[in-house]
Order: structure tokens, then C-alpha cells, then sequence
């Protein structure tokens, strides 16, 4: 048997428990970094007024959909990479790896344009406040242009995740992030003799962190990721390589630019009220992401490890990585519920908040907050109908979710009970979640999981 590959094989050997902490750990520490700046950059963007801060949490579906579809085609990326390296197909993974590079080029520069010619668009049909449009084209206008480091960053940590190397995307993530907070109050504020730049400068310090943690990510893979040949050298797109990472990676870029939808419908719906209410729904996606964030580096660690068994076709790594998974997730979430709970007024007054920011936010971050006791459970199946190859099933829960239950749910609640029940909308989808999720994983260990032991005997 070929040895190529053999730095991997911990996958395929190491105790569950032991490799899953290993893959996943430095994944939840660069992810809570992450949280830390989004946090960290909407206290900064606070202090210049409300008008700032719901500029930039206006923003946020378009900063959504760019992580979307770079994440998106990483899974389809990881997936088949891990599945190849565990098959022993080298120059399959190869080819994967240069193919996920040249459709991330091609990414950037999509939104590049768009944001160039779309950027004032964009706002001017939520509101009709000119400094929350002028604030909103110039944040968004630096962060779509300059978006070749958040393709990069992703998808060469994509390369390093899907051989188990993820503590170097600990590495490149926190200093991007670092980076990130280091420089947003002096970009904004015209600190050490920078010119004083508000909101465009909070933009900058975003750009200027991812470009660093993508250059990073391509000098560790090129110096220590030896199991993927990535070089571009002589490169030719392959359609049939790109067609496989879309099959997968599609469902996954739907199902997270939904995400995008589903904010950017309830900010309509929110300003139906004031502002204001949109401003808490933005700071609400902030403080939430600490507690999904490492949830999802749990899941980024996950993926290869179910990606690699399966190709490997060992079963019962599968459903202990799965089960140990869930009860990481869950805890964890169940952390964030008791967090909310009990100093929502803490966390909004981190954000400058008003009065009326108070009122409006308390309430929402307790009725929100209550859906994180199902959230874990789902994010976990999500993920692994992908690393299975099956993202359809991640496709049909995310539109279940959000499309079918939370705009829908959101709008009624809003004209027919007022902006406090517009909240409970999400817990709500949550429980449908959880429903659609055990149905389907039933479904995928029936047909692609138990036959394994047939094969093995």
C-alpha cells in the first residue's frame, strides 16, 4: 500500500475523543479570537454614534454572503479532499486543492465588482437616514473591493484543515484577528498620528487582518502541508473537479447565503419599528457568534475526521465522533443560555446601548437566546450530512429553518403582536430544526453508514 498521506492517518487511528479535541480545539480557540474582533470592532464603531453601529450591522449580510461562499466551497474542498487522502488518491486531492484555489480568485473578484457598483444601492433601499447609507457604502464598499484576503484566508485554511494541521489555522486566524483589533480604534479614532477614518477605518482594519491570515495561510501550507501538492504552476481548471466541489459546496453556499437573506428580511422588518431595533438585532449577531463560533470550530474539526472514516469506511469512528460531537455542542450552547439569561443589560451596555436600546435588547437576547438549547444538536447533523456528501440535507434544514419558519414567523408576529414577539421566531425554527435533523440523519446512516461493516467483513 502506498504510504503518501501517512501524516494524516491519525484520523484513522488515533482514540476519538483524543483526535477530535486535537482537531477541533485550536479551531474553537482561532473561532472565539474571531468572535472577540466582531465584538471588539462594534464597541469601537459604537462610540461614534448609533447611526455607526447599525451602518455596520446593516452591512453584515453582505459581509455574510462573501464567508458563505468562501466557507461553502472550502466544505466541498475539505470533504473531498479528506475523502481522497483517505482513499490514498494523491493527485485527485491535488487537483482539488489548485481547482478550490482558482474558484476562490474567481470569487473575490465577483464581489469586488459588485461592491463597486452596488455598494450605495445596497443601503439606500433599507433606510432612508443619509448618514446610516453614507456610513454603510463606505464599510462596505472597502470590504467587498479588498475581499481577496477573506477568500484566500478560508480556503487555505481549508487545505491545512483537511489533513488535521488546524493548529496553524489557530495561528492564522488569531493573528488576523489581532491584527484586526490592534488597528480598528487607531484607523477609527486617528490614533499615533494615523488620520482620524470612523467607519471606513473600522473596514481597513477588517481588510488589513484578513490579508495578513491569508498570507500566512499560504506560506504554511507551502512549508508544512506536504500531503497536498497546491502549486499553480501549469495550472488548467478542471470542470469535473469543480463540478464535484460544488456538489457539495453549493448546498453549503445556499444554505449560509440564506443566513444573509433571513438577516437582511429581518432588518426590514425591525425598521419597520425604529432603528434602533435593528441595532440590537446586529448586536445580538455579535455577542451570538461567541457562543456559535466555537461550535463551529468544533464542526471544522469534525468534518475531516467523519470525511476521513468514511472514505476509510470504518463505522464505528464515525458514530463515536458524531456522538461526542453533539455532547461538546450542546454544552456549550447551553453555556451561552445561561450567559444571556442572566446579564443581558452587561452585554448591550459593552455597545454604548441607549435607553431604549435596553429596553428593546433585554428581551430579545433572553426570547433569542433560548433557541442555542437546540441550535447545537442541528449544527452537528449540518455538518455532518456534509462530510458525508450529502450538503442537500444541510440545504432543506437551512430553508426550513429560516426561509419556511423565521422571516415568515418574524413578519406576522410583527403585524399582528408588535416587535416583542418578533423575537420568539427563532426558537420556534430551532425546535422545526431539530426535528428535520433527526429525520435526516436517520435517513443518511441508513443508506451510507451501515453498509460499511458489510464491507469491512
Amino acid at each position: 500500500m502506498s504510504n503518501t498521506g501517512s501524516k494524516e492517518n491519525k484520523m484513522g487511528i488515533m482514540p476519538v475523543p483524543k483526535l477530535l479535541i486535537s482537531m477541533s480545539l485550536p479551531m474553537i480557540i482561532s473561532m472565539l479570537v474571531q468572535a472577540l474582533y466582531n465584538i471588539v470592532d462594534s464597541i469601537f464603531v459604537a462610540q461614534l454614534n448609533e447611526q455607526a453601529l447599525t451602518a455596520v450591522s446593516l452591512a453584515f449580510p453582505v459581509q455574510n454572503l462573501m464567508v458563505a461562499v468562501a466557507a461553502g466551497t472550502g466544505v466541498g474542498i475539505n470533504a473531498l479532499l479528506s475523502k481522497s487522502l483517505g482513499e490514498k488518491k494523491q493527485e485527485q486531492a491535488n487537483a482539488i486543492a489548485r481547482n478550490g484555489i482558482f474558484l476562490a480568485l474567481l470569487s473575490c473578484l465577483v464581489f469586488a465588482i459588485l461592491g463597486l457598483i452596488g455598494s450605495r444601492l445596497f443601503f439606500q433601499v433599507q433606510t432612508t437616514d443619509e448618514l446610516i447609507v453614507e456610513y454603510g457604502t463606505q464599510y462596505m464598499s472597502v470590504v467587498t473591493i479588498a475581499s481577496l484576503g477573506v477568500f484566500m484566508q478560508i480556503t487555505f485554511e481549508r487545505l491545512l484543515q483537511s489533513t488535521g494541521k488546524t493548529i496553524f489555522n489557530m495561528i492564522t486566524q488569531g493573528t488576523g484577528a489581532i491584527i484586526n483589533i490592534i488597528l480598528d480604534p487607531i484607523l477609527i479614532f486617528g490614533w499615533f498620528g494615523f488620520p482620524k477614518m470612523g467607519v471606513t477605518g473600522a473596514a481597513v482594519a477588517t481588510v488589513v487582518g484578513q490579508w495578513v491570515a491569508a498570507l500566512l495561510g499560504i506560506i504554511f501550507n507551502h512549508k508544512f502541508n506536504k500531503e497536498i501538492n497546491a502549486s499553480m504552476k501549469g495550472f488548467r481548471p478542471c470542470k469535473e473537479t469543480i463540478g464535484a466541489v460544488y456538489k457539495i459546496g453549493v448546498p453549503s453556499i445556499i444554505m449560509q447565503s440564506i443566513g444573509s437573506v433571513t438577516t437582511f428580511a429581518m432588518n426590514n422588518i425591525l425598521l419597520m419599528f425604529n432603528s434602533t431595533a435593528a441595532t440590537v438585532f446586529g448586536v445580538y449577531f455579535k455577542l451570538q457568534s461567541f457562543v456559535f463560533m466555537p461550535v463551529f470550530g468544533l464542526t471544522n474539526g469534525m468534518i475531516p475526521i467523519v470525511a476521513y472514516n468514511y472514505g476509510a469506511r470504518n463505522k464505528k469512528r464515525i458514530k463515536d465522533t458524531l456522538k461526542l460531537s453533539i455532547g461538546i455542542a450542546v454544552g456549550i450552547m447551553l453555556i451561552g443560555v445561561i450567559v444571556f439569561q442572566m446579564i443581558p443589560i452587561t452585554l448591550l451596555r459593552m455597545f454604548d446601548a441607549s435607553e431604549l436600546m435596553i429596553e428593546i435588547g433585554v428581551p430579545a437576547l433572553r426570547i433569542i437566546s433560548l433557541s442555542f438549547i437546540f441550535a447545537g444538536y442541528s449544527i452537528v447533523c449540518s455538518a455532518v450530512f456534509q462530510a458525508l456528501g450529502n450538503g442537500v440535507y444541510s440545504l432543506i434544514i437551512s430553508i426550513a429553518r429560516q426561509i419556511v419558519v423565521i422571516i415568515p414567523v418574524a413578519f406576522i408576529f410583527a403585524k399582528l403582536f408588535g416587535l416583542g414577539m418578533v423575537w420568539w421566531s427563532y426558537p420556534i425554527a430551532e425546535v422545526v430544526s431539530v426535528v428535520v435533523c433527526t429525520i435526516f440523519l436517520k435517513r443518511i446512516f441508513k443508506e451510507k453508514v451501515s453498509s460499511i461493516e458489510d464491507q469491512n467483513a
